[in-house]
């Protein structure tokens, strides 16, 4: 069985970005899938430090300081992008304006409430950021995570044990060992790398799934 990586993760992501989406890219991880985004597709990527129309990262050497996406990464702008105030950037996010939004992921419940803010450790910092507002504003919220913690724990849950970011806002989760969907009738899986049996990722993650893949 091979994970999938970062970057196989992230390309996997961008497949399912339509032609003439508005997307705003989560810090971290999720910021990786500008560099997939087919060039023929037309799609808006936005950031809540106020930038729309961002291209993939710049090449080595070729950085602009004054132009970063909201994790302070170096970015490109595209031909008719636009850079402006962070309060209307997020009410571009609140205002229901953007059709997906890529996430990370401290824990998934099962019923797609989201934690990706604060592990409720005392020494943790908190790093909410625009994620609340992304979370609810989004028509779809796209998870990209690992299942499972460093100590081997999963990281979909019956209900989540870290505070909250959203209730009941996750739609899809990308991971590094299967794709899942949160309907209302619980969690589905789509798509599971090769090598991996449905039992052996039910036996992981311990919680209630169906498959909707081959075996």
């Amino acid at each position: 069985m091979k994970r999938m990586t970062r970057d196989e993760l992230a390309a996997r992501v961008a497949k399912d970005i339509p032609e003439g989406a508005y997307v705003n890219l989560g810090i971290g991880a999720p910021t990786r899938v500008a560099n997939y985004l087919p060039v023929e597709r037309e799609i808006f990527l936005h950031s809540e430090n106020g930038l729309l129309g961002m291209g993939p990262a710049p090449a080595k050497g070729e950085e602009d300081p004054e132009l970063i996406n909201a994790g302070k990464e170096p970015v490109t702008l595209l031909a008719g992008g636009c850079f402006f105030h962070h309060g209307d950037s997020f009410a571009m996010m609140r205002g229901g304006h953007l059709d997906i939004c890529v996430l990370g992921a401290f824990q998934v419940s099962v019923n797609g409430d989201l934690a990706n803010w604060h592990t409720g450790a005392p020494d943790a910092i908190p790093a909410v950021g625009g994620a609340m507002d992304l979370a609810i504003g989004a028509k779809q919220v796209f998870v990209m995570m690992d299942l499972l913690t460093k100590t081997g724990e999963s990281k979909l849950v019956d209900k989540c044990t870290y505070p909250l970011t959203g209730v009941n806002c996750v739609n899809r989760i990308y991971s590094d060992l299967a794709v899942i969907d949160v309907t209302p009738a619980g969690l589905e899986v789509i798509e599971m790398v090769e090598g991996l049996r449905f039992d052996e990722l039910q036996g992981m993650l311990k919680v209630p799934m169906t498959l909707k893949v081959a075996a």
